[in-house]
């Protein structure tokens, strides 16, 4: 870490929480974050997160033991919410010993993080607001990840410079806090980190790694696109709430429409609970971005990326990105001690 000794002092905090050389988190990417590429980034220096996705506790089982056997560095799980097995999943995580476990997709259920703290791991929250950031901290979170719009697949409303003015001045001396959305480049990093981040998290810059499975149909639709092709998904019912997804527009970013319509009629028929809706719609995302990461269909399945997509130009190990990024950051770091 010599060569990155500004850079390393900032993310010394966030380094030592995950136990990495670098606080460059990776952010969680269904059907992208498995084993090959979590190992991968955790063996570059970085902290690879499983994404656990719509994944049984079997399965989940057994790939947080495959990525074991391709790591020995930290990693983390990262699980949503509203996964109507959530205890069991966080049971898996526990008796693998998972030092870090993040959950998504909403705010935790009640005695969710009392479960994986009882399993020995650290827990990470994803705060849209201070109110709840202090909240989530309170309920025992032992950091927070701020997510701006410009990231890829569920997002919320307020872009990531916005999140990071309210956020980090107020909670970031006392807590371990990390920027996420739209990051591509090493410079963003210094930024967020001089104003207190202690670390960052990417997931599209990592998504077309050389370690990365996704398929090379997937990997060629982000080369091509500029940051203007990702968009985020459309709500079409207000009784429906379904989080805003930003992918690569295409006939599934349509058909995501169309399924919105489809449980919207089921609510209606009172055929559905609503639960049960957002769980379709849960297990829409999954299929179809299986359909686009695993078999390449790029027409039809859902190429989820972060705005910074445009500054992914081809495959690179993920070593190369990490070092390149590290870089960069201390590169910024350095030109500007020298202006001051």
């Amino acid at each position: 870490m010599s060569a990155y000794t500004k850079t390393a002092a900032l993310m010394a905090r966030g380094a030592e929480f995950f136990g990495s050389e670098y606080a460059i988190l990776c952010g969680a990417m269904s059907w992208v974050s498995e084993r090959n590429l979590v190992s991968a980034i955790s063996n570059a220096g970085g902290f690879g997160v499983i994404a656990c996705g719509a994944m049984t506790p079997e399965l989940l089982d057994k790939e947080i033991a495959a990525t074991k056997a391709l790591t020995a560095k930290p990693f983390g799980v990262n699980l949503i919410t509203m996964h109507p097995q959530l205890f069991d999943l966080i049971a898996v995580c526990g008796r693998h010993a998972v030092g870090h476990v993040v959950l998504a997709g909403g705010i935790p259920p009640k005695g969710s993080v009392e479960a994986i703290k009882a399993g020995g791991a650290k827990v990470i929250c994803f705060a849209p607001t201070l109110a709840l950031g202090k909240k989530l901290l309170r309920s025992g979170a032992d950091a927070l990840v701020i997510e701006g719009m410009e990231a890829g697949g569920h997002i919320g409303p307020v872009s990531t410079s916005v999140l990071a003015q309210e956020i980090l001045p107020s909670l970031a001396a006392d807590h371990l806090i990390f920027v996420a959305g739209g990051i591509g480049r090493g410079e963003a990093i210094a930024g967020y980190l001089e104003m207190g981040a202690a670390g960052v998290q990417l997931g599209t810059r990592f998504a077309c790694a050389t370690e990365s499975i996704a398929h090379p149909a997937f990997k060629q639709a982000f080369f091509r696109a500029s940051a203007r092709d990702a968009v985020a998904s459309v709500q079409v019912d207000a009784r429906l709430p379904v989080i805003p997804v930003r992918a690569l527009k295409n006939k599934g970013t349509e058909a995501f429409t169309a399924k919105q319509i489809e449980v919207a009629k089921l609510l209606d028929a009172e055929s559905v609970a609503m639960m049960e809706a957002q769980l379709q719609i849960e297990h829409y995302w999954a299929g179809a971005l299986r359909r686009a990461v695993i078999d390449g269909d790029v027409e039809n399945g859902s190429l989820m990326a972060g705005q910074s997509v445009g500054m992914v130009t081809k495959e690179e190990p993920v070593a190369e990105i990490i070092a390149a990024l590290m870089g960069e950051c201390e590169a910024a770091l350095a030109k500007r001690a020298v202006a001051a």
